[in-house]
C-alpha cells in the first residue's frame, strides 16, 4: 500500500506531501490543475523515462519519494531524482540503486492504468498477455520462452554450420596458405625480444670484446689481479674476525666467493672468442627479425597474437574438415529443439484454451456490474497449423478478443465495436480480473471515466469502491458519481502566488467533499441544489452495497 508520496519541484508542483489511505482514494480538480503530474511522479518510480523538462523552472532538480507497505508488512521507500542536466538517480531505502532495481521493486507494489492502456487494449497483440495473466500460466510461458531461445540458438548454429560448409573449399585454401606462411617462419614465444637483444649485442661486438678482455685481465691475468690478491684478503680478515665476530660470516664464505670469481673468469676468458659477430650473423638476425615483423603486421600486433592466430587457424582447419559432420549434428539439435518447443507450446496452448471460456464468463460478469449487462465476450484463436512464422517466445498462439455489447449483434473484434466509454469499462473489468492474483498491490486508474457518464459512471464508481475493499485504489476522475464513492478524497488545486504557478494537494473532510462534489456537479457557480445533490451522493455512495 502507498502510505506517503512526497514531490518537490516537479513541473508546477513546488512541494507536495500526501498521505494516502486504504480503500478507494479519489483525486479531483480542474483540468490543468496538475492531476496528471501525480501520475507522472508515480510513473518515474515505475521506471518511466525522465526528462529535464520535468524540473520546475528555477530549480536544480526534481524529486519524488514514496513510502510503501509491502504485502509482508515491511516498509519500503522508493525515490527518484531528475536534474536539469537530464541526469536521473534512483533510490531504494535511501541507497543509490540502478533504475532497473527501482523498476522491479515498484512493479511489485504498483499497477498503473493510464489512458494509453485504453488504446493498447485495442491492439490484438496485447490480448494474449492479458489472457495468460488471468490463466496463471507464468511458469509455462517461461518454459516456452526458454525452449524458444534454445530453438533460435539451434537455428543459428545450423545456419553457421551450413555457411561454413558452403565456404569450406575456398576458406580451406586461405587457411592452408596462412598456416604454411606461419609454418615457414615457425616463431617461438618471446623470440622477437631475444633477437632484438642479440642484435644490440652484435652491433657492439668490438666494445664487448674489449670489456670482456679487460675484465678478465683485472680479475685473473695481471700480476695484481683480484683473484691473486684474495689470499692476502682472507689472512687479514681472519685476524679481524678474531677481534670482531661480525667478520666471521664473511670469512666462512671465502670458498664460495673464490669459486664464483673463478667461474666469472672462465666465462670472460672464452666469451670474446665464442661471440660470432660476423656481418653474416648480424644479417641473419636482421632477416629473422624482419620476418617476425611481417607476421606481426599481418596477424599481430604482438608475437603472442601471431602465435594465438596460428593456433586458431589450426583449429579452424580442423573444423573445416568436419563441417559436414557439424551441419548434420546441428540439424539433429534443431530437430530436437523444435520438437521440445512445439510440445511445450502445445501444453501452454491447451491451458489457454481451457482458460479462455472462464475468462470470457468472468469478464461478462464484471461488465454486467458496469452496466454492460448484455455484453457477450469471446477469446478467439487463429486456426490452422501454426507454422514457424507464428512461433514466438509466447508460443504458437494468436488470440484476439471479440465482443458484442448489444443483443442481436454478432461478435466482432474489440477494436471495431467498442466506443470510448465501452473500452474504458472493458479495461476496468479486465484489470479488475487481472488484479485478483496481486494481493497488496496499489492500483492506480488515470481517468478511467473517459467517455462515460450518468448511470454508467455510477456503476464504475461502485466497482472501484468494491475493488477498494480488497486493494488500495487511487483514481483520478472528473465525475462526481465516481468521486463520491471514495473512501478518501483529495483535491488538486492550482494557484498563482507571487507570480509563480503552484499546485497543492489537500485531503478533504466531509464538508470539503460536499463543496468539491457540488463544484463538479454545478460548475463554477455552486448552488444550494448542487450542494444538496452532493450530500445525497455522499450519503448513498459512501455506504456499503
Amino acid at each position: 500500500m502507498l502510505r506517503h508520496l512526497a514531490i518537490q519541484n516537479l513541473a508546477v508542483i513546488e512541494a507536495a506531501a500526501v498521505d494516502f489511505e486504504p480503500g478507494l482514494n479519489v483525486l479531483t480538480g480542474e483540468t490543468g490543475a496538475g492531476k496528471s503530474i501525480l501520475v507522472e511522479a508515480l510513473g518515474l518510480l515505475l521506471g518511466a523515462r525522465s526528462s529535464p523538462d520535468l524540473v520546475r523552472t528555477g530549480a536544480d532538480a526534481a524529486s519524488v519519494q514514496a513510502v510503501f507497505d509491502d504485502p509482508a508488512g515491511a516498509e519500503l521507500i522508493l525515490g527518484r531524482e531528475v536534474t536539469v542536466s537530464g541526469r536521473s538517480r534512483a533510490f531504494l531505502d535511501g541507497r543509490l540503486v540502478p533504475a532497473t532495481s527501482l523498476r522491479e521493486a515498484a512493479s511489485r507494489l504498483v499497477d498503473l492504468h493510464g489512458q494509453h492502456e485504453h488504446q493498447a487494449l485495442l491492439d490484438p497483440d496485447t490480448h494474449l498477455d492479458l489472457l495468460d495473466r488471468f490463466a496463471e500460466v507464468t511458469a509455462a510461458r517461461a518454459e516456452v520462452a526458454d525452449c524458444f531461445a534454445e530453438l533460435r540458438q539451434a537455428r543459428d548454429e545450423l545456419s553457421r554450420a551450413r555457411q561454413l560448409e558452403e565456404q569450406r573449399a575456398a576458406r580451406t585454401e586461405i587457411v592452408e596458405f596462412q598456416l604454411a606462411e606461419l609454418g615457414r617462419v615457425a616463431p617461438r614465444p618471446g623470440e622477437d625480444a631475444e633477437l632484438a637483444s642479440l642484435r644490440t649485442l652484435l652491433a657492439s661486438a668490438e666494445r664487448v670484446r674489449r670489456l670482456s678482455d679487460e675484465s678478465y685481465a683485472l680479475l685473473y691475468d695481471r700480476d695484481d689481479a683480484a683473484l691473486g690478491s684474495l689470499g692476502q684478503v682472507w689472512k687479514r680478515l681472519a685476524e679481524l674476525a678474531a677481534l670482531d665476530a661480525r667478520f666471521l660470516p664473511h670469512l666462512e664464505q671465502k670458498d664460495a666467493i673464490k669459486a664464483q670469481l673463478e667461474d666469472l673468469a672462465a666465462l670472460l676468458r672464452g666469451y670474446a672468442a665464442s661471440l660470432d659477430a660476423s656481418p653474416a650473423r648480424l644479417q641473419e638476425v636482421e632477416d629473422r627479425l624482419a620476418a617476425l615483423e611481417r607476421l606481426k603486421r599481418k596477424h599481430g600486433p604482438t608475437l603472442d597474437d601471431v602465435l594465438e592466430r596460428h593456433r586458431a587457424l589450426r583449429a579452424e582447419l580442423k573444423a573445416l574438415g568436419s563441417a559436414g559432420e557439424r551441419a548434420a549434428e546441428a540439424e539433429q539439435r534443431l530437430a530436437a529443439a523444435t520438437e521440445r518447443y512445439l510440445r511445450i507450446a502445445a501444453t501452454l496452448s491447451d491451458a489457454r484454451r481451457q482458460a479462455a471460456g472462464r475468462f470470457s464468463r468472468a469478464l461478462e460478469r464484471q461488465l454486467a456490474d458496469l452496466a454492460m449487462n448484455d455484453t457477450r465476450f469471446e477469446v478467439r484463436f487463429a486456426d490452422g497449423h501454426p507454422g514457424p512464422e507464428r512461433w514466438t517466445a509466447r508460443g504458437t498462439d494468436l488470440a484476439e478478443f471479440y465482443a458484442s455489447p448489444n443483443p442481436g449483434e454478432e461478435l466482432r473484434p474489440l477494436a471495431r465495436i467498442a466506443s470510448g466509454g465501452e473500452i474504458s469499462r472493458v479495461m476496468l473489468a479486465i484489470k479488475n480480473l487481472a488484479s485478483l492474483d496481486q494481493p497488496g498491490k496499489t492500483l492506480i486508474f488515470d481517468e478511467v471515466d473517459a467517455g462515460i457518464g450518468g448511470r454508467v459512471a455510477d456503476a464504475v464508481g461502485r466497482k472501484l469502491r468494491k475493488l477498494g475493499e480488497s486493494y488500495q485504489v487511487l483514481c483520478i476522475t472528473h465525475l462526481p458519481q465516481i468521486a463520491a464513492c471514495g473512501h478518501a478524497h483529495y483535491r488538486i488545486e492550482k494557484r498563482v502566488y507571487r507570480g509563480r504557478t503552484t499546485t497543492r494537494v489537500e485531503r478533504l473532510d466531509r464538508a470539503g467533499r460536499e463543496e468539491e462534489l457540488a463544484r463538479m456537479i454545478g460548475g463554477e457557480t455552486v448552488s444550494a441544489a448542487a450542494k444538496a445533490n452532493a450530500r445525497e451522493m455522499l450519503k448513498t455512495r459512501s455506504a456499503p452495497w
